[in-house]
């Protein structure tokens, strides 16, 4: 654990740091930009801030390939190079988008390309870690996997709305998922720990967490398209490569519900930004527009529509993020008798929380009305 910890603390490090850096050379793009009608800011603000936390997931990657902890995650690169052109795609495209605007159309086939350079080095969904469901042919394990890898990156891509909103979401992600590679890691051998889902999730946490502070709201830079796609794509990667894990473990506890942890802990995550995006493919067609077509109608437009500030909102999505992902995660580990009591307990503080504000509007509105009556 001290090995994640150092390595967690060492990606902070280089994400605090390196983040006003890329502020102070990106403003130098960003005074002919212009403010689009559903952006919260009010003045031009740099987008770049995804490559801080790429290059702070990189330098702890390449920290930990020389330690000797890690000597079974990289005794076979495969995977880390697999990786590694997966976020040489991401910088490309990412910074493309940023300036130019690209069409969606070419944004999906960038991240199918992602999706296929992660699941031609290695990274492949084979089977799934309940009973004996296998995928035989290679086409489908390829699929499968270009599929899981896309959805994660626009989940994480439509969460990106509001001041600190994905690097806070994605850090309680990347924590949650964390401790179940890890104690899954524990249970797989008694000698070695290092699990590559612990390990990316690990970086992850740092590179996000550092990078929160200059994002947070009143954010001073955005972590742009570079920074959605890299952390949806690193989510997705971590929990495909701990399908191994599970699918080679015997123990019984985590061979029924917790056994589709992996497939089911990174929807969890971003469970939120998952049903915007269900929401808003609906509501697009509905009005006969692309279901790429951006608008200010997600939850957290219309969390500001209901009264809550910025900061507020943000926090409340925290608070949901983290009930949720925290509850489902528990399970693995703590009797359900325990964790579904408490975890009722804290929906409905989250939920009174949430709509107290649109509650009180409409009481007093009422009282208005009764007052003029």
């Amino acid at each position: 654990m001290r090995t994640y910890v150092l390595l967690i603390a060492f990606s902070f490090t280089v994400s605090f740091l390196l983040t006003p850096i890329i502020r102070t050379l990106g403003n130098r793009f960003t005074g002919n930009q212009l403010v689009r009608e559903r952006d919260q800011h009010q003045k031009p603000i740099v987008k770049f801030g995804g490559l801080a936390i790429i290059a702070a997931f990189a330098a702890g990657l390449w920290m930990a390939s020389n330690l000797h902890f890690f000597r079974g995650v990289f005794g076979n690169d495969e995977a880390i190079r697999g990786i590694a052109y997966a976020l040489g795609v991401i910088v490309v495209m990412g910074l493309a988008d940023d300036m130019l605007d690209l069409k969606w159309w070419i944004k999906l086939a960038g991240q199918i390309l992602i999706g296929w350079l992660a699941a031609t080095h290695g990274i492949i969904i084979k089977s799934l870690p309940v009973g004996s469901w296998q995928i035989d042919e290679q086409w489908l394990q390829i699929v499968v996997t270009i599929f899981l890898i896309v959805l994660t990156m626009n989940a994480i891509n439509f969460s990106d709305g509001l001041d600190g909103l994905a690097a806070g979401l994605a850090a309680i992600g990347a924590a949650t998922f964390f401790v179940y590679s890890y104690v899954l890691a524990t249970h797989v051998s008694a000698d070695d720990y290092a699990n590559i889902g612990a390990l990316l999730c690990a970086l992850l946490l740092g590179a996000c967490l550092g990078f929160l502070p200059h994002n947070f709201n009143p954010a001073n830079i955005f972590m742009g398209e570079t920074g959605v796609l890299a952390i949806g794509m690193i989510l997705s990667v971590a929990a495909i490569a701990v399908t191994g894990d599970v699918q080679g473990l015997e123990a019984r506890r985590f061979r029924n519900i917790p056994a589709y942890m992996p497939m089911l802990l990174p929807m969890v995550i971003v469970f939120l930004p998952v049903l915007d995006l269900v929401l808003s493919v609906f509501r697009r067609l509905a009005n006969k527009r692309s279901p790429f077509s951006p608008d200010a109608k997600h939850i957290h437009h219309r969390m500001l529509a209901q009264g809550h500030s910025v900061r507020h909102s943000v926090i409340l999505l925290y608070l949901w993020a983290a009930v949720i992902a925290v509850s489902v995660v528990s399970i693995a580990f703590i009797p359900v008798v325990l964790v579904v009591p408490t975890a009722l307990l804290f929906f409905l503080v989250a939920a009174i929380a949430t709509w107290r504000p649109l509650v009180l509007k409409r009481v007093q509105g009422l009282r208005k009305r009764l007052g003029n009556s």
